[in-house]
């Protein structure tokens, strides 16, 4: 009867669960968890080659310190922000509470653009006062660097555009409250590498 009742089982309605050795349940990651992992650590290989890169090309007599634009702190600020807004949307979601994790993706979205606009303005205050890539490596570096790391995050912009549509549809609403804790995990996870990011340009 055991046999036959783990057979027929809908294995779907117990995604995350794995029966153990003595019949105890153990917590398993489910296939979109495993999956952000895996591309979160793709993400960490690349940062930090560039980040190995833009250390070893400073040792050089050429490299000048770069003078980072004001904003910069400012636009950490904003992005520590969006992640906080993830992480309630994150706790609305296991709470069901649909009308304030809406309010909170929405902030949370909207405090993104904002960062990633402050970026461009960086960009502008830079090319204002005469700070171009190819007269300084490092220059070069910075604008590699914030241009890949708002182009992760737009991508991360794309995916929650369309867990909020879903949340619109009644069949694909939990699903999509589920995957809202994967945003906020890579929310949280690009605020981090914006910090390493910015520690480093700022001590070279």
């Amino acid at each position: 009867m055991g046999l036959l009742q783990k057979v027929t089982a809908r294995s779907w309605e117990h995604a995350g669960e794995m029966e153990g050795v003595h019949g105890e349940i153990v917590i398993t990651r489910s296939a979109s968890q495993t999956g952000l992992l895996m591309f979160l650590a793709v993400i960490s290989s690349m940062f930090l080659l560039f980040m190995i890169s833009y250390y070893t090309r400073s040792l050089f007599p050429d490299w000048e310190v770069l003078a980072d634009p004001g904003i910069l702190w400012l636009n950490t600020a904003v992005l520590v922000l969006a992640s906080l807004a993830m992480q309630l949307a994150s706790n609305a979601a296991k709470r069901s509470a649909t009308v304030s994790l809406r309010n909170y993706l929405l902030t949370g979205a909207v405090l993104t653009l904002v960062f990633i606009g402050g970026q461009l303005l960086a960009w502008d205050q830079l090319i204002e006062n005469g700070f171009y890539a190819q007269e300084n490596p490092a220059i070069a570096f910075f604008y590699l660097f914030t241009g890949l790391h708002a182009l992760h995050l737009l991508g991360g912009m794309w995916f929650l555009g369309r867990v909020g549509f879903s949340l619109n549809r009644e069949n694909k609403r939990e699903k999509a409250r589920n995957s809202v804790t994967l945003c906020a995990t890579y929310w949280h996870y690009l605020l981090l590498v914006w910090l390493l990011l910015f520690a480093l340009m700022l001590r070279t």
